[in-house]
């Protein structure tokens, strides 16, 4: 296979030097085009007859030799049909035509006519070589089929996959929505750092790198949570960022280490308005670019209708694994996992013991949108204590079709309690109980000058865009997804 792409590869550089024997520039600056091919489409019956077009793209096919050649051309908002006429050519441009492959760039100016069977094509009345495509297209059948190469040479995937195209297309229609929607709430778009000293916000592995001006280690942030606090204690009631947030952790279906999140706090709000301002994003999105709050998602049908279910995180355990758990010691919750086959270090401590047991035995059955509410305090470290029962949390998240596709809490504006959760997850570190939320003395700090009663909000973009363009995985929704290397 790759001895026939190298084969040819020199019959196309062999083109290529023909061309500039004729003295054509393969590679020119610039071409003016007079339309899109999709503004021919939108009107055919008044672009037919019309003169002067000018049009350019990919040549993706070409038949026919001789006097007459046939080819179809493709821009990014679509696909047309060239005629080539050797007695409507200068006879230096239709030896051009012999000299174009299919994968190159062209630009031509025409005439719309419809063949007798009614396609609409360009009859070519002048052409522009634009750029030559030293490799072959995969073939159109056989295609590309392959998820790591799809993934590799996305720009081929883009090429010889219109529904990949058509995937970001809506990717970019739901981000645009979002912060519409956030924007008419009032709430405002701003800019946290990426590089920090310390990495908090969330419970995962951080990357890390040195910064050598500063002769320090600095971290790639795991959530700009902490940042955007800092921005609530400043005085902007209601803030947003829509960021890259990395994780120097495992690769599956919905977990990239670098992915989308949306992070939105608002003062003097808890996580009940939370709630209502998740389904107001979420709907409004599915509508907007849906159409239609019911949807089809890897066959099965959702319903994003309000008011979504609403279910105790306590309560969610002992409907789907059958028995109660808030009670529970620590060693008697790590036997009912181990029995229930879930593998788990037993050091891991209880709250993170209760979420694994949760993922397994509950997240995959919560198929219509539900807000799992009220979670164990030592796994939220971050969430205000429930104002009826302190072992818990005021948080919530929402799951679709077994997805966690966000986080939310009434948020700890305590600076005492804040330090003391610090100080216990420092003490969780030093027995060995997994990842921890670092102590921030900065962040405290804040904290101290007064943060008022603040709501805050996570969703995961890149899920949150697998459901409602129907995609099976994560890697499918980001345009260059991380990936093993070959070797």
């Amino acid at each position: 296979m790759e001895k026939d792409l190298l084969d040819q590869k020199k019959i196309r550089i062999e083109k290529l030097e023909k061309l500039k024997e004729l003295g054509i520039n393969p590679y020119p600056y610039s071409f003016t085009r007079t339309h899109r091919i999709s503004e021919i489409r939108e009107k055919p019956d008044e672009m037919v007859g019309v003169d002067g077009i000018a049009i350019a793209g990919r040549l993706v096919g070409k038949r026919g030799h001789g006097k007459t050649i046939f080819a179809d051309i493709m821009d990014e908002t679509g696909k047309i049909q060239l005629y080539f006429r050797k007695d409507r050519l200068e006879e230096k441009l239709f030896e051009i035509v012999n000299l174009i492959d299919i994968g190159d760039f062209i630009g031509v100016v025409g005439e719309i006519f419809k063949t007798g069977t009614g396609e609409l094509t360009v009859l070519v009345l002048g052409l522009e070589f634009l750029s030559k495509s030293l490799y072959p297209l995969p073939e159109k059948w056989h295609g590309l089929k392959d998820k790591e190469t799809r993934y590799r040479k996305r720009y081929l995937d883009f090429i010889m996959n219109k529904d990949v195209k058509e995937t970001f297309v809506m990717r970019a229609k739901i981000v645009g929505k979002m912060r519409e929607i956030l924007g008419k709430k009032g709430f405002i778009e701003v800019e946290t750092p990426v590089l920090q000293p310390l990495y908090g916000g969330a419970f995962a592995k951080p990357f890390k790198t040195y910064y050598n001006v500063l002769d320090r280690e600095y971290f790639l942030r795991i959530s700009d949570e902490l940042y955007l606090k800092r921005l609530i204690i400043g005085g902007m009631g209601k803030v947003y960022e829509i960021c890259k947030d990395f994780r120097n952790e495992g690769i599956d279906r919905l977990h990239n280490p670098e992915f989308t999140m949306m992070e939105a706090y608002q003062s003097y709000a808890d996580y009940s308005d939370m709630l209502e301002l998740t389904e107001e994003i979420i709907t409004g999105i599915a509508q907007s670019v849906r159409g239609s709050l019911k949807i089809e998602f890897q066959g099965k049908s959702i319903d994003f209708s309000r008011p979504w279910k609403r279910i105790s995180f306590y309560d969610a355990i002992k409907s789907y694994a059958g028995i109660g758990l808030s009670k529970l010691t620590e060693d008697e919750v790590y036997n009912f996992a181990k029995e229930q086959g879930i593998e788990i270090d037993k050091n891991a401590g209880r709250g993170k013991i209760l979420d694994e047991v949760f993922s397994e035995m509950v997240e995959p059955n919560l198929i219509q949108p539900t807000f799992v509410l009220d979670y164990p305090v030592d796994i939220s470290p971050l969430a205000k204590r429930h104002r009826e029962n302190a072992a818990l949390v005021e948080r919530f998240e929402p799951f679709i079709a077994g997805m966690e596709i966000g986080n939310a809490f009434s948020e700890l504006n305590d600076p005492f309690d804040q330090r003391e959760r610090f100080e216990e997850q420092r003490r969780m570190k030093e027995k060995g109980k997994g990842e921890i939320q670092e102590l921030d003395e900065d962040f405290l700090s804040a904290m101290e000058y007064g943060m008022p009663p603040t709501g805050g909000l996570g969703i995961g973009v890149d899920r949150l865009i697998m459901l409602l363009t129907d995609r099976p995985s994560i890697r499918e929704v980001i345009v260059f997804p991380q990936l093993k290397s070959k070797e």
